[in-house]
Parts: C-alpha cells; sequence; structure tokens
C-alpha cells in the first residue's frame, strides 16, 4: 500500500518531495559516474554562479530555497573548493564566486550529467514534458503569490456532513454503537434486535436513523430517532468513535437529530442512558434536553442500565 498515493492532492507536497528524492538520488548516480565530487543539490549553486558572484541574499532569490539553506550549500561548495567567500564592497556582505576547479566541475557537469538527466526526464514524461514543466512554473509562481497555509484558510469546505441511512452503511450504525455500549456496559437484548436490524426495527416503524461523517475520516458517528406506540420519538443509539474526539461530531449531529425530530413530529422527544456516561448528559443538557421523572416512569424499564431519562422541551 502506498499511503502518500492514497491520501491523493492533499498530500501532493509530501509526494513532491519523495518524487524529488527519487530523481536526485538518480542524478546523483550520473554525477558519481562522471566522477564530479558535488551532488546534485549543488548544480543549482553552479550555475547561478557561472561568471558572476552573488551574495546570499541573491542566490535565495536566484535559488529560490531558505537562506540556511543556501548558506548550508555554499559551505560545503567552499569546503570542497568549488567556491570563494570574499568580503564585497558592502562591508557588511560577502560574495560568493566559483572557484577555477568549480568552473571546471560546471564545465564538465554541462557536457556529461546535465544533458543525460534531461534526456531521462524527457523518457519519463514522453509528449507531456514540456506540458508539465509549464504546470510546475505555474504553481510555482501562484505559491509565491499566495502560501498554502493562506489558501487553507480559505477553504470553505465542511468538515463535518450529515449523511441518511442507507443500507450500505448498517455496518457503521452497528459497529459505532457496540464500540461505546461494550466499553462502558454489556451488549442487552434490545441493543442486539435494533443494531441487527435498523431498517425493521427503526425506519419502518417511522424512525430515522443519521450520521455525521467527517471530511478525511469517514462515517464516525451515528444516531436514531425511534418512534415510540404511543407517538413519541426517542433519541437512541447514538454514538460517535473514539477517532473523532475533539471534532464536536457529536454535536453536530445531536443538533440534525433535534431538527430531523421537529421535521417528524412527536411527543414526547426523549432519550434514556445511565449516569456513566457524564460527557454524553452534559451535550444533552447543552442542546436543551432536561431531566424527567415523568419519561423515567414512563419508558425507564427498557434498558436494565437506564438510570437517567431526559425529555426536549415541547418534544418534537
Amino acid at each position: 500500500m502506498d499511503v502518500i498515493r492514497e491520501q491523493g492532492i492533499g498530500f501532493l507536497g509530501s509526494r513532491l518531495k519523495r518524487l524529488g528524492e527519487r530523481m536526485q538520488a538518480g542524478a546523483a548516480r550520473v554525477t558519481a559516474d562522471a566522477e564530479l565530487p558535488v551532488q546534485p543539490a549543488h548544480m543549482a549553486f553552479l550555475a547561478a554562479l557561472d561568471g558572476e558572484a552573488r551574495t546570499i541574499g541573491q542566490l535565495v532569490q536566484a535559488i529560490g530555497i531558505s537562506q540556511p539553506g543556501v548558506t548550508r550549500a555554499i559551505g560545503q561548495l567552499v569546503e570542497l573548493g568549488m567556491a570563494r567567500s570574499e568580503q564585497g564592497e558592502d562591508q557588511r556582505q560577502r560574495t560568493i564566486s566559483l572557484t577555477p576547479a568549480g568552473e571546471a566541475v560546471l564545465a564538465r557537469a554541462r557536457v556529461h550529467v546535465w544533458p543525460k538527466v534531461e534526456d531521462a526526464v524527457r523518457m519519463l514524461l514522453g509528449e507531456e514534458a514540456d506540458a508539465f514543466m509549464a504546470q510546475i512554473a505555474r504553481l510555482e509562481t501562484a505559491l509565491a503569490a499566495t502560501p498554502i497555509d493562506v489558501l487553507a484558510a480559505r477553504s470553505s469546505a465542511a468538515v463535518l456532513t450529515i449523511r441518511e441511512y442507507g443500507d450500505a452503511l448498517a455496518h457503521h450504525f452497528r459497529d459505532i454503537n457496540a464500540e461505546w455500549i461494550d466499553t462502558m456496559f454489556r451488549m442487552e437484548a434490545t441493543d442486539r434486535e435494533v443494531l441487527d436490524d435498523p431498517r425493521g426495527r427503526i425506519l419502518d416503524g417511522g424512525g430515522a436513523i443519521l450520521f455525521v461523517e467527517a471530511r478525511g475520516l469517514g462515517i464516525v458517528g451515528a444516531g436514531a430517532l425511534q418512534r415510540s406506540k404511543d407517538g413519541g420519538l426517542e433519541l437512541t443509539k447514538m454514538g460517535v468513535r473514539a477517532s473523532a474526539r475533539g471534532l464536536k461530531a457529536g454535536e453536530f449531529l445531536l443538533a440534525a437529530l433535534i431538527e430531523r425530530a421537529r421535521e417528524m413530529g412527536g411527543e414526547p422527544l426523549y432519550l434514556l442512558t445511565n449516569a456513566k456516561c457524564a460527557a454524553a448528559i452534559h451535550l444533552y443538557e447543552k442542546l436543551g434536553f432536561r431531566h424527567d421523572a415523568g419519561i423515567m416512569a414512563r419508558y425507564g424499564a427498557r434498558y436494565e442500565r437506564c438510570d437517567v431519562a431526559m425529555r426536549y422541551p415541547g418534544g418534537a
């Protein structure tokens, strides 16, 4: 499995970095075969210094990488005897230029390395080579004008969305609810009946099932509205995967279920839970549910674990 490829366009930076590393590894072998004492990463600096002395700042502009990266590469070329660093006319700056050894390496690279690497890249890209390079140029220009983080801040894509029930999603309904029930309690017969047959036990009886999907994570939560024989609606089998904590998926889903209950009609809109579910109870209270002894007396015997009953004011 290729994780970076499977993640798609959002991992473009990582994919291009990996691609660059693979190409530079091959170019390094071509350079070594030509018996040149430099690395592919040095080639842009040799080209930038061809017949012209430049300051570090000018090299940053010419090559388009960070100042620390430029300083590090120039230090390596100086160590190799390919470049020299001298005090410029402005005493605050130093100028970098090629030594005769650096000029000789550049000349050999132009003849023995660059043409071979260019031919190899054209073989890889075929007829799309020029179009690909044009697209890279457009991407570089666009990024120079507006960085990724600025563009990301403008994204209007919803992080959370509501999905309607479909039989293909039934396993999510079961798995999400089984996760919290098995962790905190034990599965009761009434749980199994609903989770094993959500269409028959909920939808066919006039209820509804909604899911919350998180962009990049898929289905992370589920909840149901089950029609009671007396016309009420029970908010039931609501859970959110542990992997989605912090996304407020539960609050998003609960708000959607309350709105759906209003559309469906029914009185009362209630839920049955257990005091151990403190975080869930806090959420129910936040969105308007209130503890109700009458609901407990009327419906509480449905689950052995039920010791908390709540009602939404005004019903559905």
